[in-house]
């Protein structure tokens, strides 16, 4: 059965797009990049899911020309996005190695010990907080995805599933403030934001610290990264942007670090602006970066339409010219991008017949929209492919070392993005 968008009953009541800033309120009337109709991400499917509707959602992204928040139409709620989720943080080895010399670092550096807490926002399957716990720091993790929360709680994580806010913040802070509150990954997926950072003011100690990392807008534009892009994103963030939010609840960024994690990102440190009267040179040199992108202008935002359509055509090209050749393409990797990539450029079983996860929970399942199947990671060294697509190109390292064997039979790997590049 063919997807269609939802008609206005079936949505939920928080369906229906705004147009004004999540951030400051202004009209929004610039558009970033319109990636066309896509299913939301994380909605991996079932054989029997394969016959029936799935609702597809505009994959429109604004600018705000006030503050530059980039950010999409909420078409869906939060809470049916997160509740049940397919992302588990402990596939990743790269991604653990990160986590665990982060907790070693502001173990040392914040003094933390048996009476200090750490609070960690979306914290997953519990893959950041263990390292705080195996040295004997108290921690508590807030995750709304019933699924994740649930193994963490077996593994010995106190987790409470819920959605982060003033409201949940409240109740905490009554019974004990945090003196280091961790946000990785997640402000990108909060609607509203203001609610969420005022959620850091009211949970965190006086002289306690907010960290959090978030893909930097800057790479994304720079480096063409219009698959990062999708619904379970509501925003994108340059640090002006979001300097300017956390001033707007009394919280200071007074340090920033580059990471090399989801593209490119920034760890900001944060904390209540009465205790921190200075701020590192690092903060001043990415704003000074971003102005020099132009990034405080709209003509950066209103060009980026034109690379998404480049990088389309690259990779249709690519796929075309490997079918008509008799070459085999396999995918290597599930994420969120990409289903933005393969559903914005058409791309079907018939020209990517398989994809590979090492994430059981989705095995055996079908990439939304597609409909492409992923199967174990098996499957490569079975049917021998002549070019492995490494889909999560983040992690691109990482996989090559587990999958070196393909180069055994003449296979070779393939960035799909941001033009293609096949791997000698």
């Amino acid at each position: 059965m063919p997807p269609v968008a939802p008609s206005p009953s079936s949505r939920s009541s928080a369906s229906q797009p705004s147009r004004v800033c999540r951030a400051c309120g202004s009209r929004l009337e610039v558009v970033f990049a319109d990636l066309g109709n896509a299913p939301l991400s994380n909605s991996y499917l079932s054989e029997l899911e394969l016959d029936t509707v799935e609702h597809f959602y505009p994959l429109r992204v604004f600018v705000c020309g006030e503050c530059f928040l980039v950010q999409l139409e909420e078409f869906e709620s939060a809470k049916a996005i997160f509740s049940d989720y397919a992302y588990f943080s402990s596939y990743s080895s790269s991604w653990l190695d990160h986590s665990r010399r982060y907790a070693e670092r502001m173990i040392g550096e914040l003094g933390l010990g048996a009476d200090s807490q750490v609070v960690e926002v979306a914290s997953n399957d519990g893959y950041l907080l263990q390292y705080f716990a195996a040295q004997g720091v108290p921690i508590l993790g807030i995750e709304p995805a019933v699924n994740v929360a649930k193994t963490a709680v077996e593994r010995g994580i106190p987790t409470i599933v819920e959605f982060f806010g003033a409201a949940s913040a409240t109740r905490l802070a009554d019974q004990r403030q945090a003196e280091l509150i961790v946000a990785n990954n997640v402000m990108a997926h909060v609607p509203d934001i203001n609610d969420f950072i005022e959620g850091f003011r009211i949970l965190l100690a006086p002289q306690g610290r907010v960290t959090g990392e978030f893909p930097h807008l800057a790479r994304l534009i720079a480096e063409e990264q219009f698959d990062t892009i999708y619904h379970e994103h509501f925003s994108y963030f340059s640090l002006m942007t979001l300097r300017r939010i956390f001033n707007s609840h009394g919280l200071e960024i007074f340090d920033v670090e580059r990471l090399a994690t989801h593209g490119g990102s920034l760890r900001i440190h944060a904390g209540h602006a009465s205790e921190h009267a200075s701020v590192s040179p690092a903060v001043e040199e990415v704003l000074h970066e971003e102005r020099e992108l132009d990034l405080d202008t709209l003509a950066p935002y209103q060009a980026f339409g034109e690379v998404c359509v480049a990088g389309k055509l690259d990779l249709l090209t690519f796929l075309i010219e490997a079918k008509r050749s008799g070459r085999s393409v396999a995918g290597y990797g599930a994420p969120a991008k990409a289903n933005t990539l393969l559903n914005y450029c058409g791309v079907g079983p018939e020209l990517l017949p398989y994809t590979v996860d090492l994430n059981p929970h989705k095995q055996d399942r079908y990439l939304p929209g597609t409909h492409i199947p992923i199967s174990a990671p098996d499957r490569i060294r079975e049917e021998r492919p002549d070019y492995v697509m490494l889909l999560p190109w983040n992690i691109a390292g990482e996989i090559m070392e587990q999958l070196a064997f393909v180069r055994d039979w003449g296979g070779r790997f393939v960035m799909p993005r941001p033009r293609v590049e096949v791997i000698e």
